[in-house]
């Protein structure tokens, strides 16, 4: 007999498209999947709920399934939705335990210490998930668990301290089984079905838009390849995104994961990605995994002018970008460039942008506008620099998507917006063979990630 009930929820963000997804994608809730086997392995059950897939499903789902505890994980662009979620829950079951956790209650928990939530988890989650758990069974002292903030009957929140040392290998293999309704709707532009897989966690570069390598201190944690071996060996789907923050750092480590794939028999279509550098540093390497499926890279070039490159804290120039664009073709390996859009940009500044796409003959250009995200210093602590707010003062995160202004701007924002929506209409004809999924001319492949 299962001990307890257990409801693990992706939401649905604000600024998601009607017709689902994350910005031109639905990947796998691959951190839910993790959290998932942690729970199982202790014997509760477990669903997971994918609100993207299923908006309407919240209520009904919560009224017949009864959970005891249930568990959203969030973004920023999430918080408010997460938050919803957890409304929901509470009016239908007001004594369900109420649990957050994800990336932005990793950096700014105070977010979620609201009346419906319980506890909020900041960092990794599977150990302090499995110890609610089994705090829920018991004394109920969920204070005393590491990386936990625990709500009082006074409304305040207690931390648990911080977390014991991170230890990749420790962490159980994501159960992929509860989600097995949905998975032939997760799809990647037209790569559908798709699994995702992280073989490792952290980033040792410092790109001052992103805030991954913050969630890890800025280390570097990489998986046996024994273990990454395993997982994509028992996974069925023909299309496999590897979500390292950036996978081809250790080239040597990659060489021999390459080897031990192709010794065991393993030919997905992979997706990864991988830094310019990067790129041209392992030509070698990718090559074996040309050798094993690799068909496509996610390629940060991000800015197309020393002036940005220097700002964003890339550490590569704009002869390694041609350099290593120059590799990829090579190897005949397709390039899934994503560039930055700085918010100080003009009106030349966007034709010139659409030049170095069109110069460089990039398949597929895709972008994002420069966002202050939680955890990087383009976040001012007083949030003086935010332009779209809650009444509360905070900033509305519903927005922090990566494809909102949520800054000022050096062309009125009205305009900005314009110019910006157009680069997507301007290359639409490179998006053409995605049409399957056809609001792909129109949003971006938002970065995914899952833990």
């Amino acid at each position: 007999m299962s001990l307890l009930r257990i409801l693990l929820i992706w939401p649905k963000a604000r600024t998601d498209p009607d017709w689902g997804g994350d910005l031109g994608a639905i990947a796998e809730p691959l951190a839910l999947e993790y959290l998932a086997a942690g729970l199982l392995e202790d014997g509760h059950d477990v669903r997971i709920l994918d609100l993207r897939l299923h908006p309407e499903t919240l209520a009904a789902t919560v009224s017949e399934y009864k959970p005891h505890i249930v568990g959203v994980t969030a973004y920023s662009m999430h918080v408010r939705a997460g938050l919803l979620v957890l409304k929901t829950v509470k009016e239908i079951i007001p004594d369900c335990l109420t649990v957050v956790g994800g990336h932005h209650a990793t950096i700014l928990p105070e977010d979620f210490f609201e009346p419906v939530v319980d506890l909020v988890v900041s960092g990794e989650g599977v150990s302090p998930v499995r110890a609610i758990a089994k705090q829920c069974l018991g004394e109920q002292n969920y204070y005393r668990i590491p990386g936990v903030w625990c709500r009082h009957a006074d409304g305040a929140f207690q931390y648990g301290g911080e977390q014991p040392p991170f230890l990749i290998d420790s962490l159980p293999r994501p159960n992929r089984t509860l989600t097995q309704a949905d998975r032939h709707r997760y799809f990647i532009d037209w790569m559908q079905p798709v699994a995702l897989v992280r073989t490792t966690v952290g980033c040792p570069y410092r790109c001052t838009f992103c805030s991954l390598w913050q969630v890890m201190d800025g280390r570097y944690h990489k998986r046996a390849i024994e273990q990454v071996v395993a997982e994509i060996s028992e996974i069925k789907e023909e299309y496999v995104f590897l979500i390292d923050d950036e996978a081809f750092i250790d080239s040597k480590r990659m060489e021999l994961l390459a080897l031990a794939l192709k010794a065991a028999g393993v030919h997905k279509r992979f997706f990864a990605y991988c830094r310019i550098d990067s790129l041209i540093r392992n030509k070698d390497v990718l090559q074996h995994w040309k050798n094993i499926g690799l068909e496509r890279l996610f390629v940060g070039i991000d800015a197309y002018t020393d002036k940005d490159l220097k700002e964003y804290n890339k550490r590569q120039s704009l002869q390694q970008i041609e350099k290593g664009l120059d590799t990829a073709r090579e190897l005949d390996i397709e390039v899934l460039a994503q560039f930055v859009v700085n918010t100080d940009y003009s009106a030349s500044d966007f034709k010139q942008l659409v030049r170095f796409v069109e110069h460089f003959k990039l398949d597929y250009p895709t972008f994002t506008i420069l966002t202050p995200l939680p955890g990087t210093d383009l976040l001012a602590p007083d949030f003086s620099n935010i332009t779209i707010k809650q009444p509360n003062g905070r900033p509305d995160w519903d927005y922090f998507d990566t494809q909102s202004l949520v800054m000022p701007s050096r062309l009125p924002p009205d305009q900005f917006r314009q110019i910006y929506r157009n680069l997507f209409k301007l290359f639409a004809g490179s998006y053409s063979q995605f049409l399957i999924h056809k609001p792909i001319v129109r949003h971006h492949t938002n970065r995914i990630t899952a833990i």
